[in-house]
């Protein structure tokens, strides 16, 4: 049997001051229903203590998340704009490439190769973090995307440019025969190739050259690799050059001052073989120059790689 004496025991708090004495008289009873509720008020505190720690994570992580999204999405524009400025310039070297390629006589790549490319790998569905917004999910597909087709077009620049090393490599010996560059610097073209009125006789002839208004003096170059055939007077031309560049292709350089070759010698592209001068049949100093394929004159401003218009 259970003691009831113990269950009705008493507990007396007694406050005892110099003029007086309090006492409080708790029944077990009500201890127990004092302890019941601190110790619910103490767990109460408790959990919205832990629920204001909750909140307080969470709201730090949001902002963190924020700042991370707000940066990840401007390295994203940082990389737009960088794929934006290689774009651009592959299209410049797109154009190069056709130009060389229009140069060295080989065809030049169709636009639908161009946009397909060459190279690079197969692309896999994206896998990114699900923790990242949909939006740059979508942003960072888009830049692989973007990354790749940049590669597939490397890849055929690489392959194309590898291909013309080649074709330009088979032809240096032909290239270099073609009297591509400007026989004197300096001075102004005065006189162009094709019909104009003699200016000695007044009559309408048919120009073979180009001539150049220059000083007297000034260093005459070979346009091309070849071997002097003539050098020496002769009549209207004066004194006068003619270089073989084989392949076709032959030069005439009239009214010298000075013959710095002979026949029969071995010249390269740029080399000076005489100087300007006003022999011959002329009105005033200047280079009569000529360029003749299998015998036929043409037009030299069809050749030079640089403007002849100083």
């Amino acid at each position: 049997m259970i003691n009831k004496s113990r269950l009705n025991r008493n507990i007396i708090i007694q406050n005892e001051t110099e003029s007086s004495v309090s006492q409080v008289r708790l029944t077990s009873k009500q201890l127990i229903i004092l302890s019941s509720t601190f110790l619910m008020i103490i767990i109460s505190l408790m959990l919205i203590g832990a629920n204001f720690l909750s909140d307080y994570i969470y709201e730090k992580r949001i902002n963190e998340f924020k700042s991370n999204y707000l940066n990840v999405e401007e390295n994203i524009k940082i990389l737009r704009n960088k794929i934006k400025t290689i774009d651009s310039e592959i299209l410049k070297i797109e154009k190069k490439d056709s130009a060389i390629r229009s140069y060295a006589g080989m065809p030049v790549i169709d636009q639908d190769i161009r946009k397909l490319g060459i190279g690079g790998s197969i692309l896999k569905p994206p896998v990114f973090s699900d923790n990242l917004l949909p939006q740059i999910n979508e942003d960072l597909s888009i830049l692989e995307m973007d990354i790749e087709k940049i590669t597939r077009q490397v890849g055929l620049e690489l392959d194309s440019y590898s291909s013309i090393y080649e074709k330009v490599k088979e032809d240096v010996s032909i290239i270099s025969k073609i009297p591509s560059i400007r026989p004197v610097d300096g001075g102004y073209l005065n006189s162009h190739f094709g019909y104009r009125m003699d200016p000695i006789d007044n009559v309408k002839r048919f120009h073979h050259g180009c001539d150049f208004s220059v000083n007297i003096g000034t260093p005459v170059y070979s346009p091309a690799d070849g071997i002097i055939k003539r050098a020496y007077y002769l009549g209207g031309f004066g004194n006068h050059i003619k270089i073989d560049h084989s392949g076709g292709y032959s030069t005439v350089f009239a009214h010298l001052s000075k013959i710095n070759v002979k026949s029969g010698q071995k010249v390269v592209r740029g080399e000076i073989i005489g100087l300007t001068g006003n022999s011959g049949r002329s009105t005033a100093p200047h280079l009569h120059y000529e360029v003749h394929y299998y015998g036929e004159p043409e037009n030299p401003l069809d050749y030079f790689f640089s403007s002849a218009y100083y």
